[in-house]
């Protein structure tokens, strides 16, 4: 298992700002040039960089875990080295970056996949690695998660779903890797390339994991059609599963009087009614399904009326928010959450799909709320409200060390259930920090947790602490 501090950052990857470091350009590839006027070259690192790359880290990551190493190499004079950080390093909480062309984009269309040799000094899983993200649209983004690593150089083929759409991509490489059971180790990638293979026949393609869920949704509001896999089958015999963006697939709505949807896979509901959206990949079926049960127009949570100087906000359009990491730190691998947020009339609303729990933190740096003396937060289950169920609010305190896992971290869980629960209306909560007797302190406040989904769905919305 991985160390659980890496996965908080799952989510929170690409948001804010990146470094940018020129990286030395050791050939000239502008001979490759194809007749859309875009560089069709193969080569991304063979003994150094081809011409245009550049090197962005992710916000919050070790800026210098990446190097070019002469010593370690599959092949040639050097190879791509990464140096994953210990857990709590404080130059960053992890490695990751994109490798992105910034002579305007390449097309990869004579190609099937993305290929490379890697090794590590241990036995470790990459947490996602990939192509296709830019920081920009990310529009043919591919991925694949837990790659596992060896101690002796292994080639590892990444397919192309659909190559006639890269006509112009600009993101040739990227990861994000944190410790392995909190520890740091380092990994080398060498011979990084895009290859015509004439070994990888297509299995098959789902979107939401293959499942056909139903959600029930409010005039205006946006969903988005996510789990989106390919699977291949290798030379080796092996079946390799990728996440592919959604563009690569075309959808279609049953009923666009009361829903529609795009070509990145994003739903509008427009009436109320039911729609089933659906997809198909070059012509062919895909698995998995998405019902719309439209229930007419949104209600919007109550609007706050306290005062911003009696306030600490984590999330609302009411006032200003403090930093907060992420709202949903994704902790595997106990956690179905996946966040599918969207704003009605602009009004941003958290909405947690596929709900047991999720973790929001906002530790960088931690909250001071001991002048506070409530917690504040509004939830909305659209779904019906089974026999039973619960709904658990936790608020973490670090502890004077400010960091997680320090040993002086403490909690307190107040657990709500019918007639508090209600479906469909906002259901305001108000938690007195005098009641939370196992919370040692509020002054290094930096986790709210959700706990007691039935995976359905709930909306979140006005977070706050208040005085």
């Amino acid at each position: 298992m991985k160390g659980k501090k890496y996965n908080y950052f799952r989510h929170s990857l690409i948001i804010g700002f990146v470094l940018l470091i020129n990286i030395n350009c050791d050939r000239d590839l502008s001979d490759d040039a194809v007749q859309t006027g875009f560089s069709s070259a193969a080569e991304i690192f063979i003994d150094g960089f081809s011409s245009g790359l550049e090197y962005y880290p992710y916000e919050n990551s070790k800026l210098d875990a990446f190097t070019v190493d002469s010593q370690t190499k599959y092949s040639g004079s050097s190879s791509m080295r990464f140096d994953v950080p210990n857990f709590g390093d404080a130059e960053g909480a992890f490695a990751g970056a994109i490798f992105r062309d910034d002579n305007g984009g390449r097309d990869l269309t004579q190609y099937n996949a993305l290929t490379f040799w890697a090794k590590g000094t241990k036995a470790g899983k990459i947490n996602e690695i990939g192509y296709g993200q830019d920081f920009g649209e990310n529009k043919y983004e591919v991925s694949i998660q837990n790659l596992h690593l060896t101690t002796n150089w292994k080639k590892y083929i990444i397919p192309i779903p659909d190559a006639s759409k890269l006509t112009q991509e600009r993101g040739m490489f990227w990861y994000a890797e944190g410790p392995e059971d909190e520890n740091g180790y380092t990994f080398w990638i060498d011979e990084l390339k895009f290859e015509k293979l004439g070994t990888i026949s297509q299995g098959q393609v789902s979107i939401l994991n293959g499942n056909n869920q139903t959600e029930t949704s409010y005039v205006g509001v946006n969903s988005l059609i996510d789990g989106v896999t390919a699977t291949y089958n290798l030379a080796n015999g092996n079946n390799q599963t990728i996440s592919i963006s959604p563009s690569y697939l075309q959808f279609n709505s049953s009923n666009t009087a009361v829903a529609t949807v795009d070509s990145s896979g994003s739903v509008t509901s427009l009436s109320t009614g039911t729609a089933l959206i659906n997809a198909t990949f070059g012509g062919a079926s895909v698995t998995g399904s998405l019902t719309i049960n439209c229930a007419g127009a949104f209600v919007h949570a109550p609007t706050p009326t306290k005062s911003q100087a009696n306030v600490i906000s984590l999330f609302s359009d009411a006032y200003s928010n403090v930093p907060v990491n992420y709202y949903n730190g994704y902790w595997q691998p106990w956690q179905t959450t996946v966040s599918n947020d969207f704003s009605v009339q602009g009004d941003n609303i958290l909405n947690y799909t596929i709900f047991n729990f999720v973790g929001i933190e906002y530790s960088s740096p931690t909250v001071d709320a001991s002048a506070m003396t409530h917690v504040h937060l509004d939830v909305f289950i659209p779904g019906s409200i089974a026999p039973g169920r619960q709904l658990r609010v936790l608020v973490v305190d670090f502890g004077a060390d400010g960091v997680f896992g320090g040993g002086d971290d403490t909690r307190h869980s107040t657990t709500f259930t019918a007639p508090t629960l209600v479906s469909q209306n906002w259901i305001s909560i108000d938690i007195p920090f005098s009641a939370m007797p196992t919370l040692a302190s509020r002054s290094h406040l930096a986790q709210l947790i959700l706990e007691g989904g039935d995976g359905s769905l709930i909306y979140v919305d006005n977070i706050y602490y208040y005085n």
